[in-house]
């Protein structure tokens, strides 16, 4: 990332342990990384892109068969 801004990373309160996902606002979209490799480059959505993941996760449109 090229801002100085830091990300205010956060998980679920559901997150029993250390391999959850975590989310943070950042520059008018939202970062999503896997909190066991928190140096990992984050994944970037925009607040559309955002939501059409998570109706989409909630549909059950990820599922393995």
């Amino acid at each position: 990332m090229n801002s100085t801004e830091q990300p205010a990373w956060r998980k679920s309160q559901r997150c029993g342990n250390s391999t959850c996902v975590e989310i943070a606002p950042f520059e008018g979209g939202y970062l999503i990384r896997d909190s066991k490799n928190p140096d990992q480059e984050p994944l970037r959505f925009t607040e559309e892109e955002l939501a059409v993941f998570a109706a989409a996760f909630t549909a059950g449109e990820f599922r393995s068969e």
